[in-house]
């Protein structure tokens, strides 16, 4: 039985589950970079380095906020802290995913081979800002926006302008979920002397910065299907994605009108189901548009 969770462990280490947030903008950019949809083997690997980084971000964080995460009530019973696992087996599972995130890259184009560190770097700096400023939300929406440029330099081997579009409305999209999600630790990171926007400047700035984060997010990848158009040979792309846009742009709008009066209660339908929504729909109508005119 104890063999068996051990594994559960890992996965709840790396809150697996919120993979679904990333690997979608992922997939839809390897789409977009086009033309056409990639090859089976290469949007298998684009996954396993998607994989590899999220796993070896996700461990790092755990291993350098421990110290922090035990003295916070909503986190003392993460598996660092608790004592569910040592830091010795954290660190052995990083380096893994980090060697499977590196060996990733020489089965995709050959820049991706001297690329990664740049995707890797923003993963090891976002658990330190905190400490410092409340600029740490746009560190994460940094190191998370960069997945999809990933994808998309993956597919052609050359990096454009084009992706970075894209990857900056991801990265402002879940910058401003980041807040929302601060909300919970706002008490104890006054306590400790951390920083986050909701606790430098309170909830009213921080729900105008995320509804501010989410407006320039959803023009950002409207931007990035019109780049997309104007440079490929089609010369355009289908309205049908355009169409995502502004439901995802709906779906932001609810997100933002339940988190109006920044209700704790809340948080859980705003930052796991509706972000959850909203990166699969945004896939959804991305693909649908490769086959509608």
């Amino acid at each position: 039985m104890s063999l068996l969770s051990y594994p559960r462990k890992f996965i709840n280490l790396i809150k697996f589950e919120h993979s679904i947030f990333a690997l979608p903008f992922a997939y839809a950019a390897a789409f977009l970079a086009g033309p056409g949809v990639p090859g089976l083997w290469r949007m298998v690997w684009i996954t396993i380095a998607m994989v590899a980084a999220r796993s070896f971000g996700m461990g790092i964080n755990r291993l350098i906020d421990a110290e922090l995460d035990a003295r916070n009530p909503r986190t003392a019973g993460r598996e660092i802290p608790s004592g569910k696992l040592s830091r010795r087996s954290v660190w052995i599972f990083v380096v893994v995913w980090l060697a499977i995130l590196v060996y990733s890259t020489f089965h995709l184009p050959v820049i991706t081979r001297y690329l990664w560190p740049v995707v890797v770097i923003p993963m090891v700096v976002y658990p330190y800002v905190k400490r410092w400023s409340p600029l740490c939300h746009v560190v994460l929406g940094v190191a998370d926006g960069l997945g999809p440029v990933g994808a998309w330099v993956a597919v052609t081997g050359t990096v454009t302008w084009e992706p970075f579009a894209l990857g900056a409305g991801v990265g402002l999209w879940i910058a401003g979920f980041d807040i929302i999600y601060a909300f919970m630790d706002v008490k104890v990171d006054r306590e400790q002397g951390l920083h986050s926007i909701p606790a430098d400047f309170g909830h009213g700035v921080a729900l105008w910065t995320t509804r501010g984060f989410h407006l320039l997010a959803m023009v950002l990848l409207a931007l990035t299907g019109w780049a997309q158009g104007a440079s490929s040979a089609t010369g355009g792309i289908s309205f049908v994605y355009y169409i995502g846009v502004a439901v995802c742009a709906a779906l932001l709008f609810y997100e933002n009108w339940l988190m109006r009066k920044a209700d704790l209660e809340k948080v859980g339908v705003a930052f796991m189901t509706m972000n959850g929504i909203i990166s699969v729909v945004f896939l959804f109508f991305t693909t649908l548009a490769l086959f509608v005119g």
